[in-house]
C-alpha cells in the first residue's frame, strides 16, 4: 500500500484528489509552477516548479511511492523521465501520448472498432484544401495538441472559414472534423485498475458554454441502449489503454442514436464531480485505489444530480450569493479557492442533489441559483453594519 501520492498538477482535479486521498489517509505532494494552486492549499506540500522540469520532478517522484496527474497538458518528457528513473508514475506515458494528441487518440479509437467522426490531419494549405473535399463542411478545426476548454478550436461552413482558422492557428498542426450535429453530448467516467477491473459510472449528460461544460445531469437521459453503447466503448478504451487510474470519454449522439467518441481524458473528469456527493465512492476515491492497489468499488448512486460550474466573469474576485444558493438544503457548493476569477476561469461549482429523475424544470431551477451568484470586487466586512 503506497503512504504518498504525488499529484503533478494543482489545479481543482488535483485539490479534490488530495481530499479523498488526504481523507483515506495519505500524504499528498504536489507539483505546479503556482504558488497559490488549489491543489497545494490542501497537500502537505507543494514543490512550485514548471510541468517541464525534470529535477523537479525527479524530486517529486523520489518523494512519493506513485506519482499521477490531475491534467494532460504536460510535458511527456516528464512522464517519461519518472519510467526511465523505474519511480511509480500513473497513466504511463504512452496513455499520455495517444490522449495529448487529437490525431493519434481518434485513430486509436477507430483502431479500437469504436466510431468517430471523419477526421484530417491539416499541416499546409494543401492539406486544408484537400480536407475540405474529403471531410466537408461543416467542420470544425482544433489544435492537435494543448487546446481545452474550447481553446484552439474553430468551426467552419465554407473554405473561407477554414482558411481563416488555419491562418489563426499561426502553423500549428491541426486536425479538420466533420461537425457532428449532435442531439446530445454524453460523458462515462470510469476506472481501471492493474488487474484490468473496470468500473463505471452512470453515463452523465453534459451541455457545453462556447466550449466550457456548462452542466451536467446524472443519470443522463438517454435510452437504455445507448447508454450500454456507450459505456461499452468506454470500457473498451480503457483496457486498449492499459490505463490505471480514473478516466473519461465523451461522446457524441445524433439524432438516429448514433454514438461517436468525441474526445478521451486521462485522469478525473469535471462532468464526474457530481460523483462526490451521490455516490459511495467519488471518482476521486477510485483514482486513489486504481493507483494504490486498493480495492475498486462499483459506483452506487443515491440520487439524482445536476452538477453546474460557475465561471469567472474578468471582474471581482469574491462570490456574492452564495446565502441564497443555500438556502436550498439540496444544494452542495465547492469553490476551488483560486485567487482571481478570469473571465471564463472554472471557479466552482455546485451540484443539486434531486430525489427522483432529473426534468427540464429541475434543470432550470439549477441554473436560476447560478444566476443568483455574481463576483464583486470587495470581500464585504461581516463585522460592519451596513450604512444606513
Amino acid at each position: 500500500m503506497s503512504h504518498t501520492i504525488g499529484i503533478i498538477g494543482g489545479g481543482q482535479l488535483g485539490k479534490m484528489l488530495a481530499l479523498d486521498a488526504k481523507r483515506m489517509g495519505y500524504t499528498v505532494v504536489t507539483l505546479d509552477p503556482d504558488p497559490h494552486a488549489p491543489c497545494g492549499q490542501v497537500a502537505d506540500d507543494q514543490i512550485v516548479a514548471a510541468y517541464d522540469d525534470l529535477a523537479a520532478i525527479e524530486q517529486l517522484g523520489r518523494r512519493s511511492d506513485v506519482v499521477t496527474f490531475e491534467f494532460e497538458n504536460i510535458a511527456i518528457a516528464s512522464i517519461e523521465h519518472l519510467e526511465t528513473l523505474q519511480l511509480p508514475v500513473t497513466p504511463s506515458s504512452r496513455v499520455l501520448k495517444i490522449t495529448q494528441d487529437r490525431l493519434l487518440e481518434k485513430s486509436f479509437v477507430r483502431e479500437c472498432g469504436i466510431a468517430t467522426t471523419d477526421f484530417e490531419r491539416i499541416d499546409r494549405m494543401d492539406d486544408l484544401l484537400r480536407a475540405a473535399m474529403t471531410v466537408g463542411f461543416p467542420a470544425v478545426l482544433k489544435t492537435v495538441r494543448g487546446g481545452y476548454d474550447g481553446k484552439g478550436q474553430w468551426r467552419a461552413t465554407s473554405l473561407t472559414e477554414a482558411k481563416a482558422a488555419f491562418a489563426a492557428a499561426r502553423g500549428a498542426t491541426l486536425i479538420f472534423e466533420r461537425y457532428v450535429p449532435f442531439v446530445k453530448e454524453l460523458s462515462v467516467i470510469a476506472t481501471r485498475d492493474a488487474t484490468d477491473r473496470v468500473v463505471s459510472y452512470p453515463i452523465a449528460e453534459n451541455t457545453h458554454d462556447a466550449g466550457v461544460l456548462a452542466t451536467t445531469v446524472a443519470p443522463g437521459r438517454v435510452a437504455r441502449a445507448v447508454e450500454k453503447r456507450a459505456r461499452d466503448a468506454a470500457i473498451v478504451i480503457g483496457r486498449k489503454l492499459g490505463i490505471v487510474g480514473t478516466y473519461c470519454v465523451e461522446f457524441f449522439v445524433t439524432e438516429d442514436e448514433e454514438v461517436m467518441v468525441n474526445e478521451i481524458a486521462p485522469r478525473p473528469h469535471n462532468s464526474g464531480h457530481y460523483t462526490i456527493d451521490v455516490t459511495q465512492c467519488s471518482q476521486y476515491e477510485q483514482h486513489v485505489r486504481a493507483i494504490c492497489a486498493l480495492p475498486l468499488a462499483e459506483p452506487e448512486l443515491y440520487a439524482s444530480a445536476v452538477m453546474v460550474n460557475i465561471l469567472g466573469a474578468g471582474h471581482g474576485d469574491y462570490l456574492a450569493g452564495v446565502p441564497a444558493l443555500l438556502g436550498d438544503p439540496s444544494v452542495v457548493l465547492h469553490v476551488y479557492g483560486k485567487k482571481h476569477a478570469v473571465a471564463r476561469r472554472k471557479m466552482g461549482h455546485f451540484t443539486l442533489v434531486v430525489d427522483g429523475p432529473v426534468d427540464d424544470a429541475v434543470v432550470a431551477r439549477a441554473l436560476r441559483y447560478r444566476d443568483k451568484l455574481t463576483w464583486m470586487p470587495l470581500l464585504p466586512d461581516p463585522l460592519k453594519a451596513p450604512a444606513s
